[in-house]
C-alpha cells in the first residue's frame, strides 16, 4: 500500500490590477486602511449613460509588464490578466517568459464573464464605418473569452493543462478550484484567476439590463451591501491571478507557501432568484467545508459575495446562517471591494488574494462606505481589526444564477 502524502494545493503567488492597487502591496495596503476610489466612469463614449460610477483602473501601463507584440493582439481584459499572472510568477520567484524547466508542468485556467468588449466594439465600427478590410486580423480571436488563458500561456512558454470558465461572478473561485483539482491529479503549478474590462460602451450597454446594478451617481452611497439602504452593486475593472502549486515542489524550490486552496463547492439556483441562493450558497458552502475537512466553527472571517441588493444580501446572511449556525453572528465579516467595486469574475479572486493578506498579517480589513448594518451578521466596519486568522471563507454568486464558496487556510499546515 502507497503511504505517498496526498498532494496539497497552495498559493505561492499573487498578483493585483485593480482600482485600488496596480500591485499586490499597493492593493492589500487600500483595503487594510478602508480607501474608497469609486468614482464618476471617465471612458470615452460613456458619459450619455445612466451607469456613473464605478472603479476605474487609473495609471496602468500595460507596455511596462507586457511586449507590444501581444498588446496589439488583445483587449484591455487580457492586459490586466497578463499582467496580473507575470506579477504573480515574480511574487512566487518562478521563471517566466518561457524559463520554466518543464513547461508540461505548469498549466493556466482563467474565468471570464464577458471577454474583450472594447476590442470587438472598435473592430465592429470600423467594418460597418469603412468595410472589411478594415477589421483587424485579431478580432478573431482579442474578444474570445480564452483570450487571456492562451495568451498567458503562449508568453510563459507553459503547455501544461489549460482553461477557461466562461461563467458569471462565481466562475473566479471556480477557476481557482480547477487550478487545485489539477495539481492535486499532478500538474506542478497552475496560474489561475481572472480579470474584467467592462468600462466601454457596448460594454456598459449590455450591463444595464441588470436590475441589481446601482446607477447612483454619488461614490460613498452608490454600493453599500448589507444595509437599508442598498442599491444594488458598482461593477469594476482588473481582477487577480495566483500561483496554485503544489506544496512540495514549492518547498523544494524554496518559495513561500502563502495559503492553502482547502476546499470548494458549487451550485446553480438561476438568474436573479435571490431567496434561491440562500439554499445554494448554503450548499455550495457545505461542500466547501467538507472537502477542506473544516468544521463550521473553525473559520475566522468570510469574504462575502455581498451584491448590495436587500433580498439577495439577506438570502446570503441567512445561507451563513444555515451553514454556520450561531458561529454566524460571530465570525467577523468584510466586503473590500465596496471600497473600489464589484469585477465580476474578478471580484471573488481579489477578494481570494485580501483573503490571503488578511490571514498573513492577522487584520481584517474594513467594508468602505458601509456603517449601517441591516443583518445578524458581524461586518467590520470603519477600522480593521486584529484577528488570530487560519481559515477564512470566500463566496460569491453570479447574476446569472451561480454559487460557489472557497475555503483557504493560512500557510502549507492545516492551521488547526
Amino acid at each position: 500500500m502507497s503511504t505517498q502524502r496526498p498532494r496539497r494545493a497552495v498559493v505561492t503567488g499573487i498578483g493585483v490590477i485593480a482600482p485600488n492597487g496596480l500591485r499586490t502591496d499597493a492593493y492589500w495596503k487600500s483595503v487594510r486602511e478602508g480607501l474608497g476610489v469609486l468614482g464618476r466612469i471617465t471612458r470615452e463614449g460613456c458619459e450619455h449613460l445612466p451607469l456613473k460610477v464605478a472603479g476605474q483602473v487609473e495609471g496602468f501601463d500595460a507596455s511596462a509588464l507586457i511586449d507590444e507584440r501581444f498588446l496589439v493582439q488583445t483587449d484591455r481584459f487580457t492586459h490586466y490578466a497578463m499582467a496580473a499572472a507575470a506579477l504573480a510568477l515574480d511574487d512566487a520567484g518562478l521563471a517566466h517568459e518561457g524559463g520554466v524547466e518543464d513547461p508540461f508542468s505548469v498549466g493556466v485556467v482563467t474565468a471570464a464573464g464577458s471577454g474583450g468588449g472594447e476590442f470587438g466594439q472598435r473592430e465592429l465600427q470600423k467594418l460597418w464605418g469603412q468595410g472589411s478590410k478594415f477589421v483587424g486580423p485579431y478580432q478573431s480571436i482579442a474578444w474570445f473569452y480564452a483570450a487571456s488563458t492562451g495568451q498567458i500561456s503562449i508568453r510563459h512558454g507553459f503547455k501544461g493543462p489549460c482553461g477557461v470558465v466562461a461563467s458569471d461572478e462565481a466562475g473566479g473561485l471556480d477557476a481557482l478550484a480547477h487550478a487545485a483539482r489539477a495539481v492535486r491529479r499532478g500538474t506542478g503549478a497552475m496560474v489561475a484567476g481572472a480579470a474584467e474590462a467592462p468600462l466601454a460602451p457596448y460594454s456598459m450597454v449590455c450591463q444595464l439590463g441588470y436590475p441589481e446594478l446601482s446607477t447612483v451617481d454619488d461614490p460613498d452611497r452608490a454600493y453599500r451591501p448589507f444595509t437599508a439602504k442598498a442599491c444594488g452593486f458598482v461593477p469594476a475593472e482588473g481582477g487577480a491571478m495566483l500561483l496554485v502549486e503544489d506544496e512540495a515542489r514549492a518547498l523544494d524550490r524554496g518559495a513561500t507557501v502563502r495559503a492553502t486552496v482547502a476546499g470548494h463547492g458549487a451550485t446553480f439556483t438561476g438568474a436573479s432568484r435571490w431567496k434561491e441562493s440562500r439554499e445554494g450558497l448554503a450548499q455550495a458552502v457545505r461542500v466547501a467545508l467538507d472537502e477542506a475537512g473544516c468544521a463550521p466553527e473553525e473559520i475566522d472571517v468570510v469574504f462575502p459575495d455581498a451584491l448590495g441588493v436587500p433580498e439577495a444580501d439577506r438570502a446570503e446572511a441567512l445561507a451563513l446562517a444555515d451553514v454556520l449556525g450561531a458561529h454566524a453572528t460571530r465570525v467577523p465579516v468584510t466586503a473590500p471591494k465596496t471600497g473600489y467595486g464589484r469585477a465580476y469574475c474578478g471580484a471573488s479572486v481579489l477578494d481570494t488574494a485580501a483573503a490571503v493578506l488578511a490571514m498573513e498579517h492577522g487584520l481584517v480589513p474594513p467594508t468602505p462606505h458601509v456603517y449601517d448594518i441591516d443583518c445578524d451578521l458581524d461586518v467590520v466596519m470603519s477600522r480593521a481589526r486584529p484577528a488570530e486568522l487560519r481559515t477564512a471563507l470566500v463566496l460569491s454568486r453570479g447574476l446569472m444564477g451561480s454559487n460557489a464558496a472557497l475555503v483557504v487556510r493560512r500557510g502549507g499546515g492545516l492551521a488547526r
